[in-house]
């Protein structure tokens, strides 16, 4: 019997500091978001970041939680009971930090008779710090308690026609009577070495400008190259000039040097280069989250108006947004036939 497992990146229990310290934990401690030898990172998390982050971060949190909980879980499960009204095979959801364990939802599955699971890492782009984690710790779980299953995993679809179309659909929705200067495309951010970790070739990823416009099997991994060609297709449907959007990367630590350019750093600068009306999209993420609705809608909207700015519209992720939903269902039909 065949079943869908939908996995996005989680959430804490509520936005205080008591439950934010062991989820930020959890997080950060993932030798594929740090990916620095155990000690070090246990003293860069638990000696350094948790001291202060959990109480910063549960303020953000409890700017965005909602009343029926974390905006990421809530709408996560919306489109989870959407895509399953639409298919044949039970579809069960998993957050790969927080409460809702892999485990769980395999359980679930599990439960009900599944015996082939489709791993659905709900990410666009692939990388180390999200897709790769998930597969990773989903084959360990499968291995120590349901030995009987068999996984097929859902590559990035950062290019596939229908997604992309579902993407420049929703921001074109979003866009009316907006009379916008400019629209951003703000990729999360990831550090410059994990791309290099990535490169299957071992030898391709230069990030110097070119490597990503060269054909090479690394764009299969590179999270770089990917953000630029989702962005490439969209605008290309939307028929966008040049000098009418850009791309940037968002919420990065300090420490590293990561994918530039950062999006705080160049939205403090178009109001003084003439852009008084700014759209952004946050095309790695299909769940509005904390990077979204906090650090885009209030923090950079903020940033925008203090530098001078008039209008600002965070675009909304794709969410359970029917047509997306749609989508997703019939991939997950065509892999059940």
């Amino acid at each position: 019997m065949k079943g869908v497992l939908l996995v996005n990146l989680g959430s804490p229990e509520s936005p205080t500091t008591k439950d934010v310290k062991p989820y930020l934990d959890e997080f950060l401690m993932d030798k594929h978001v740090i990916d620095v030898p155990y000690l070090l990172r246990a003293f860069l998390v638990r000696g350094i970041i948790l001291r202060k982050r959990p109480e910063e971060s549960a303020h953000a949190y409890t700017k965005i939680w909602w009343e029926e909980g974390s905006p990421l879980v809530v709408l996560s499960e919306r489109m989870q009971k959407k895509v399953e009204s639409l298919v044949n095979v039970p579809v069960s959801l998993a957050m790969r930090y927080g409460s809702m364990t892999i485990e769980k939802g395999l359980q679930e599955l599990h439960d009900t008779g599944v015996t082939e699971v489709l791993l659905f890492p709900l990410y666009p782009q692939y990388a180390m710090a999200s897709t790769l984690t998930i597969l990773v710790k989903a084959e360990e779980i499968r291995k120590k308690k349901f030995p009987q299953m068999t996984f097929t995993d859902v590559p990035a679809f950062y290019n596939k026609p229908d997604y992309i179309k579902n993407l420049a659909d929703s921001i074109q929705k979003h866009l009316v009577g907006f009379h916008y200067d400019h629209l951003l495309f703000s990729y999360h951010g990831i550090p410059e070495r994990h791309i290099r970790k990535t490169d299957v070739t071992k030898s391709h990823c230069k990030i110097d400008g070119s490597c990503c416009n060269t054909p090479s099997p690394a764009h299969d991994f590179c999270y770089r190259h990917q953000c630029y060609e989702t962005t490439r297709q969209v605008v290309k449907l939307l028929g966008l000039p040049a000098d009418k959007y850009s791309l940037t990367f968002q919420s990065r630590l300090a420490g590293d040097k990561w994918l530039e350019p950062y999006t705080d750093v160049e939205v403090d600068k178009m109001p003084a280069k003439g852009i008084k009306k700014l759209a952004v999209v946050t095309p790695a993420f299909v769940s509005d989250c904390l990077e979204t609705l906090e650090e885009i809608a209030m923090r950079a909207k903020e940033d925008f108006e203090v530098k001078g700015g008039e209008n600002f519209l965070a675009i909304p992720c794709l969410n359970d947004d029917d047509e997306w939903c749609k989508t997703v269902s019939n991939w997950i039909n065509d892999w059940a036939r």
